[in-house]
């Protein structure tokens, strides 16, 4: 679950962060407000103390965007040489997955009311490719469990690629106001042994 864990790691840290920043803040500023009341209001420049503290503000910017870029590579590695393709196509208000290289072309599609969820199903421990797009508004892909969201556009092609390192099966939303159904656009992201998938994606149109 690499993307659960790169998430909870940078958003560990930069809660921190952002948590020391605003206890220093609020700490510099209630004691300008008790000094201001104890002296006479005069105006002094301390060119010296702005410096360290414009470069100390400075370095946690370069800090938090290198370290959150090197985090987001980390979290989207580079497909391997023949990972597992699903075209993933939501519309109003359900979703489609096609897997184009497995035989017969295996799709999955519904309606996304009630009980008719569309599942998208997945191997453990091979590299899945999404390929994500819309056919009519924009869409979000959402799974909170395993903190991946990526957007779906009309006419434009989001790639990215999964690896779910143990079995399970966690509900996937859209997280785009996309018109009068949206609340009810979910879908299931099941993953399942290498075996158990090559059964199914030979297994013709059986229900997923």
């Amino acid at each position: 679950m690499r993307q659960r864990h790169v998430f909870g790691a940078v958003f560990a840290l930069e809660a921190v962060i952002a948590g020391g920043v605003f206890l220093v803040v609020l700490a510099v500023l209630a004691w300008s407000l008790l000094r201001r009341r104890a002296r006479t209001a005069e105006r002094s420049e301390r060119p010296r103390v702005e410096a360290f503290y414009v470069a100390g503000l400075a370095a946690f910017a370069v800090f938090l965007v290198a370290w959150t870029a090197w985090q987001n590579h980390e979290e989207h590695p580079a497909a391997g040489p023949r990972p597992l393709r699903v075209d993933v196509t939501g519309f109003q208000w359900c979703w489609d997955f096609r897997y184009p290289r497995s035989e017969g072309h295996r799709r999955v599609t519904g309606t996304c009311k009630g009980r008719d969820m569309p599942t998208l199903v997945v191997p453990t421990g091979r590299t899945v490719q999404l390929r994500l797009t819309s056919r009519d508004v924009i869409h979000s892909l959402w799974v909170p469990g395993l903190r991946y969201k990526t957007d779906a556009f009309p006419d434009h092609v989001n790639t990215f690629t999964l690896t779910l390192d143990r079995t399970g099966r966690w509900r996937g939303r859209c997280a785009e106001f996309c018109g009068q159904r949206h609340w009810s656009m979910d879908f299931w992201i099941k993953a399942v042994p290498a075996e158990e998938y090559e059964h199914w994606a030979h297994a013709g149109t059986a229900p997923a």
